[in-house]
């Protein structure tokens, strides 16, 4: 489905029953109605999201801004016809259902973050994900890693450095996670935006006390991409979050641990103090 906002034409699908749910992507949403587990959408009404300008919306992804984009998915939730949506953010796309929910709190009962940094300074992430990648992770995992960069070719494309990278992303450092992302519209431009102006100065602790919605923060305990130490000590400067560790899972804890996660975000939401 298609919806029409100011200089964009945004797509959309839907799969599941339950209160609704979108999904952000910036990779086409294939990739992610591949990776949500069948569990997650036997609860809740998923709705997938290519950002404009991703996937098969049209639009600059260079006109998106956080106020852009609370318009955006504001548009979507109408053509929807439900008052309420709660929605999911991946890595850095956290970041951004965070701040749909600071700007349309009457819309959004629900954020859940999954492998999301607490801010988008991403030197200053590298520089803390190698070092907890030094420290914890096992020397069997460090030689799957090195082996495989060291097969790269000269001139490696982003998907072949990204798959030789498992051993950072999943707890099985030895994963094949191409079929995963079968479908995948990666664009530059995206990355260049979204990891660079839209988000370098982002931090979460920023007019903290403005987040009134409930934030379900997941990380997998082997992601040593964005470590779920980066929470530590931040988790409780925000109002209401909830951090969750999935101790058999790296940067994807929806698709390597599915009936874990559907359970802990489903009970989450239905949980004591949180609006349904």
């Amino acid at each position: 489905m298609n919806v029409s906002v100011q200089g964009a034409e945004l797509y959309y699908s839907t799969r599941g029953n339950g209160p609704a749910c979108l999904v952000l992507s910036g990779i086409g949403t294939e990739p992610y109605e591949r990776q949500t587990p069948p569990q997650l959408s036997d609860r809740l009404r998923l709705v997938y999201v290519d950002l404009r300008g991703c996937g098969r919306s049209t639009g600059e992804i260079t006109d998106l801004t956080f106020d852009v984009l609370a318009g955006d998915l504001e548009a979507i939730r109408t053509d929807l016809g439900v008052e309420r949506i709660a929605v999911l953010g991946h890595s850095i796309l956290g970041a951004l259902a965070i701040e749909y929910s600071r700007r349309c709190p009457a819309s959004v009962p629900h954020v859940i973050t999954v492998g999301t940094p607490p801010s988008g300074d991403m030197a200053r992430l590298s520089a803390q994900a190698t070092a907890f990648f030094a420290a914890d992770a096992s020397e069997e995992r460090k030689q799957i890693l090195g082996d495989n960069l060291a097969q790269l070719p000269a001139g490696a494309s982003m998907n072949q450095i990204f798959y030789a990278q498992t051993p950072l992303r999943f707890f099985d450092a030895r994963f094949d996670a191409a079929p995963l992302f079968v479908g995948s519209v990666v664009k530059p431009e995206y990355f260049a935006h979204v990891l660079g102006p839209l988000t370098a100065a982002w931090d979460v602790t920023v007019g903290a006390s403005s987040l009134r919605v409930p934030i379900f923060l997941a990380h997998g305990r082997y992601d040593y991409t964005v470590p779920y130490t980066l929470w530590e000590g931040v988790a409780a400067k925000l109002p209401n979050a909830t951090l969750h560790i999935f101790e058999r899972s790296g940067h994807q804890p929806f698709c390597e641990e599915p009936d874990r996660f559907a359970a802990a975000v489903t009970d989450w939401m239905r949980g004591p103090g949180i609006p349904g």
